[in-house]
């Protein structure tokens, strides 16, 4: 069927409420497998612009967005469209359905809030999945339109790809396989949203009121527009699923790339990062602008050397392998704002200080929201000199850089503190083994853009090789391999 064309809601406001709409022949794709008769009831929990109920007669659709419903109901008028919170609605909704399709909105914890948040999570945990505080709002949306299924029903859903290594993701994959007798989703390498730099993935579901103990996982290039879903794929149970910290996204790799990379972690000598060094953020200002001062500015001003400290304020000034006094001092000569103003609660502030804390700069400091909540609001917390600093988002992959220059950093960077005898020099000497470089694209997710990103707790799980492990030339080739292929996935050219 051809999708008729309908007026489309401002760029700013689906940005803001997630709602970037769906191809018409993904739209197309999704229902062709998901409703089976034409008397089958559909459910589009967040219907949009109402591109998926236009395509079935017999559909329900709920929206938040006023206009967008408005546009859904002129779209299609044989559906039944509610305007409202969803999750307001599916609480007193006695209606089971079919099936359910849709693209339910990608809106981070952040801006997922209010009672719309405290309702959806209240109706998950009563469903019996207790969903973390920092999920986005795509996972409730599945869990509750599921709940609303007949019993053999079916679902197809765009998700993001995050489905496949965020924490948050992982109580619905358990929802999932608990609740649906076959469970399939399929990873595709190209973009479905050109505007969008994060990926999407189709997630289907059949046999509500079933269970399995395992997922399907296809991998697709890009997309293929067919009423057929793909049988075949890699069979992931819940066992290896879970082995693998709970993540899909390895499993993107061939099964002897992961078999060497398994055995090869378990190789004498070889372990996590976390064992040998503790991962952490820098520090938080509140105020970069104002706490990070220039030379020119701190002499200015009659700030003492001693109460300013050299410090990293982002990746951009790090060098590749050791930052050295040398380098520091350049930063220094260029007038670069690289001076903290590093104060401690419980000293006497010098009448320079205090004239520049009483600043109008300084006022407009401690109104932000870091700031008036800490007291002293001018005292910076966790300002700590690390061992090195780790680049947490990188596009070939994260820099291991010695910190010889006793430099603070700030929280664009993870500050790396050796422990148990350990030696940074040790460190670095592996670091860009090609175990451990795999190990970065396993662990570590994409961000975006070709961008790798390592959360702290990624990067605690890295594995740090013995110096002198051997590779065969069929460990290296595998290694290799797997490398390119994750960095394909996450578009690093």
């Amino acid at each position: 069927m051809t999708m008729a064309r309908a007026p489309s809601l401002d760029a700013e406001i689906q940005k803001n409420s997630g709602a970037f709409y769906t191809p018409n022949e993904v739209v197309q794709t999704l229902l062709h497998w998901a409703v089976r008769d034409r008397g089958d009831l559909l459910l589009d929990p967040a219907c949009g612009d109402g591109r998926f109920l236009a395509a079935h007669q017999q559909s329900v659709g709920v929206e938040m967005d006023e206009a967008a419903a408005g546009i859904a109901r002129e779209r299609s008028p044989s559906a039944l469209v509610h305007q409202g919170d969803f999750f307001s609605w599916a609480e007193d909704e006695r209606t089971r359905f079919d099936c359910a399709c849709g693209n339910p909105p990608f809106i981070r914890y952040q801006r997922f809030a209010g009672t719309t948040r405290d309702r959806a999570l209240t109706l998950c945990k009563r469903l019996g999945v207790r969903v973390s505080a920092l999920t986005s709002s795509w996972v409730p949306f599945l869990i509750v339109a599921a709940s609303l299924l007949k019993g053999g029903g079916r679902m197809a859903f765009v998700v993001p790809a995050e489905v496949g290594h965020a924490p948050y993701a992982a109580p619905l994959i358990w929802f999932l396989t608990g609740n649906f007798r076959r469970v399939q989703i399929v990873a595709i390498r190209r973009r479905l949203f050109e505007r969008l730099s994060e990926d999407a993935w189709l997630l289907y579901a059949e046999g509500f009121r079933d269970s399995t103990d395992h997922i399907v996982l296809t991998q697709l290039d890009e997309f293929e527009r067919s009423g057929a879903l793909r049988s075949e794929g890699t069979v992931v149970a819940l066992s290896d699923w879970e082995k693998w910290r709970c993540r899909l996204r390895p499993f993107l790799l061939g099964a002897d790339i992961r078999a060497a990379y398994e055995r090869l972690c378990e190789a004498p000598g070889t372990s996590r990062l976390q064992s040998i060094a503790r991962v952490g953020i820098g520090y938080v200002t509140g105020a970069n602008d104002f706490f990070h001062l220039r030379p020119s500015t701190a002499r200015r001003a009659g700030v003492p050397d001693a109460l300013l400290c050299p410090t990293v304020r982002n990746s951009r000034l790090l060098p590749r392998d050791v930052l050295t006094s040398r380098i520091v001092e350049g930063w220094l000569r260029r007038d670069e704002p690289v001076l903290l103003l590093r104060l401690h609660p419980d000293q006497d502030l010098p009448s320079c200080v205090a004239r520049y804390l009483d600043s109008p700069e300084g006022h407009a400091a401690r109104a932000s929201y870091k700031c008036r909540n800490r007291d002293p609001w001018y005292v910076v917390p966790d300002v700590s000199i690390p061992d090195a600093f780790l680049t947490y988002m990188s596009g070939e992959g994260p820099l291991l850089v010695a910190n010889k220059a006793h430099c603070a950093c700030t929280n664009s960077l993870h500050a790396v503190r050796m422990k148990n005898g350990a030696r940074i020099s040790d460190l670095q000497a592996v670091w860009h083994h090609p175990l451990t470089r795999l190990s970065c694209e396993v662990e570590g997710h994409p961000l975006g853009g070709g961008m790798l990103k390592l959360e702290p707790g990624e990067a605690a799980s890295l594995i740090i090789p013995n110096q002198t492990l051997v590779l065969s030339r069929r460990d290296l080739h595998c290694l290799e391999d797997g490398i390119a292929q994750m960095r394909r996935w996450r578009h690093y050219v």
